[in-house]
């Protein structure tokens, strides 16, 4: 009987290890197929490590992988328009789209100080407190004390202040069409100046 349970156990241990060490070559083909389509077509307006080459594009370092693959699918099925980024991830599979997040998730951006304080100023508190004047929602409700957001939200803190800002203009004037059953209600009620403030705060966090 003790043979046998110990048979028993052996079989089990190599069947997990095995499982492993699948999952681990799985996970390098993946990493080695996202570099090779960041390295082909990505970094020429998202950098090569994710930091962007102008603020008209979005920072990809330190972004959720399933937020990224959420944006890559909404490109390809029309959710989100850009003609640009239709054509770039018109042949990605969801495997790949979800390769590239975790790809650019394992990035990382240094923190900069704001370029406008006083502006950052007023964003930290619409931000953490709204505007109880004309019904804007405090955004850290959603995107957390550090605008780090989670999972599905994007992690806004070190994106570019111009690009949080166009995309709540965006948002604004209902021209973004997806992530848009809060966020249409939300900007909308906003002032130009309310959302420069909020992305010069976020961008600096």
């Amino acid at each position: 009987m003790k043979v046998a349970r110990l048979t028993l156990v052996t079989q089990v241990v190599a069947a997990a290890a095995l499982l492993l060490g699948s999952a681990g070559a799985w996970s390098q083909a993946d990493e080695a197929r996202a570099k090779k389509i960041a390295g082909g077509s990505c970094f020429l307006c998202h950098g090569a490590q994710g930091e962007s080459t102008s603020e008209v594009f979005p920072r990809l370092a330190g972004q959720y992988a399933e937020y990224v693959a959420k944006q890559l699918s909404a490109f390809k099925n029309g959710q989100r328009k850009s003609t640009a980024m239709a054509e770039m991830v018109s042949k990605l599979t969801p495997d790949e789209m979800l390769a590239l997040g975790k790809y650019y998730e394992k990035m990382s951006i240094p923190r900069e100080e704001a370029k406008e304080p006083q502006l950052a100023a007023m964003g930290r508190y619409i931000y953490h407190n709204g505007n109880k004047f004309s019904g804007v929602p405090a955004c850290v409700s959603c995107h957390g004390q550090n605008a780090e957001g989670a999972a599905n939200l994007p992690r806004l803190a070190t994106q570019f202040s111009g690009y949080i800002h166009t995309q709540l203009k965006s948002f604004n004037k209902r021209d973004r069409t997806n992530d848009n059953a809060v966020m249409h209600v939300v900007a909308e009620k906003m002032t130009e100046l309310e959302m420069a403030a909020v992305a010069e705060y976020v961008s600096s966090k």
